[in-house]
């Protein structure tokens, strides 16, 4: 995968994948203790221990899923494909909204922009 960025298809592609990186990241770094701990007990059913436990596990894992959205909508930037591009945009655009209808003071403003101009760029209002 060539990393080039000509056009807004595939900038806010690059941007998706950067917020999968970035998620992982944020993922271990702010729940350190919660894997440690699981870490310890050999990890197999070790998350379902408490709240803060489901919650490092499922914010982390998010990240994999983003970067693989991210992933999709290049190969469909760089191949083209509008229609892909768009609804992945579209999927990431709800449920951007939706998060952000539950919880305002989240990150997820970061997702709506991005998934924003996915589905601009897959409608073919950018370039």
């Amino acid at each position: 995968m060539e990393f080039m960025i000509s056009n807004w298809k595939t900038a806010a592609a690059w941007a998706l994948i950067a917020l999968g990186f970035l998620h992982i990241a944020m993922g271990f770094a702010r729940f350190k203790q919660p894997f440690m701990a699981a870490l310890s007990e050999g990890i197999f059913d070790a998350f379902k221990a408490d709240d803060t436990r489901r919650l490092a596990f499922w914010f982390t894992l998010l990240g994999p899923v983003l970067l693989l959205c991210g992933h999709l909508a290049l190969r469909a930037a760089q191949g083209g494909d509008l229609e892909t591009l768009g609804l992945i945009g579209l999927y990431l655009l709800v449920a951007a909204v939706l998060g952000i209808v539950a919880f305002p003071a989240s990150p997820l403003w970061a997702l709506l922009v991005v998934a924003g101009l996915l589905f601009a760029a897959g409608r073919g209002w950018l370039t």
